[in-house]
């Protein structure tokens, strides 16, 4: 099996293990402080990396300014995603808001072709329309069985956010995809992170939220900073790269996964439980996800 392969299968089991781990932060923190400690952490862990080992792609931000205003679009785009998703997350579930991240898929497809040859390329097969829709309808069966007692004014507010989200994120993903042409993912993740946390941090102070911080432990405040770097490393470097190397149709494709690990990891730290109905949408996603893909992708 090829080092893609592997990346592909660590990036959904480190994604299973990361939206619970936000759906427990979502409810102990004010998103706008529980996003500017996460991107913060996250970017200066970035920062880090990119002195020690990425200093000669630093040198191009400075050659090519314009690099610069697409980051900052990508940070403004970034900022409004994860305020929404990380709000809707609050009024859901670690499961629905893995799903949600699916349900995006065509939108998000259907832009990147339009802006993309090669992108255009992997949507010209009927395989690939066939899987899709079979992995919508597991992934519709999933989340609706995840959620049959849920279906209240919460669960209605936080689809709303989280449908705000993925709409962010599939224009978000066009920028992702013209940037990693010219830089490194790890860059592009650092510069984005820091920014982002910028952001959130002006507007935490800005709003007074931030004083909300002083009446939390140590401990939790620690787990926050550590769950920040994880996020970072699993939800937007790890992301960046499958897009910079494989292409946002296959990144899309491979969310459809995402919410079986999910699914797993929150019934162990969460307690959210998984019906009969629930694997069997599971199951439509998995070979939705193997129509889609085919022979030649999942190797590749």
């Amino acid at each position: 099996m090829s080092r893609g392969f592997f990346i592909r299968l660590y990036y959904v089991l480190l994604m299973g293990i990361g939206f619970p781990i936000m759906r427990y932060m979502s409810i102990h923190f004010e998103t706008l402080n529980n996003n500017a400690i996460r991107f913060i952490s996250g970017g200066l862990l970035f920062i880090f990396i990119c002195v020690l080992k990425y200093r000669n792609e630093l040198v191009k931000l400075i050659k090519a300014p314009s690099i610069i205003l697409y980051l900052l679009l990508l940070s403004v785009f970034m900022t409004g995603n994860m305020y929404f998703f990380i709000n809707g997350l609050k009024y859901t579930s670690a499961l629905a808001g893995s799903v949600f991240v699916i349900i995006s898929m065509p939108l998000a497809v259907i832009m990147a072709a339009i802006f993309f040859q090669d992108e255009r390329e992997k949507v010209k097969h009927k395989s690939f329309y066939i899987g899709s829709i079979l992995a919508i309808i597991g992934s519709l069966i999933f989340v609706v069985e995840g959620n049959n007692s849920s279906f209240g004014n919460d669960f209605i507010t936080g689809s709303l956010f989280l449908g705000s989200a993925i709409f962010i994120q599939s224009i978000q993903n066009l920028f992702v995809k013209k940037i990693s042409e010219k830089l490194n993912t790890i860059v592009i993740s650092a510069s984005t992170a820091t920014l982002s946390g910028i952001f959130y941090l002006i507007l935490a102070t800005n709003s007074g939220v931030i004083f909300q911080l002083k009446d939390v432990s140590a401990g939790l405040l620690l787990g926050l900073i550590f769950a920040g770097m994880y996020g970072m490393l699993t939800g937007m470097l790890f992301a960046f790269y499958i897009v910079q190397k494989q292409g946002v149709v296959i990144f899309n494709i491979i969310q459809l996964t995402v919410p079986l690990s999910t699914a797993l990891i929150s019934y162990i730290t969460l307690g959210e439980t998984i019906s009969i109905y629930q694997g069997f949408g599971a199951a439509i996603i998995i070979v939705g996800c193997i129509i889609s893909l085919g022979k030649k992708h999942i190797g590749g």
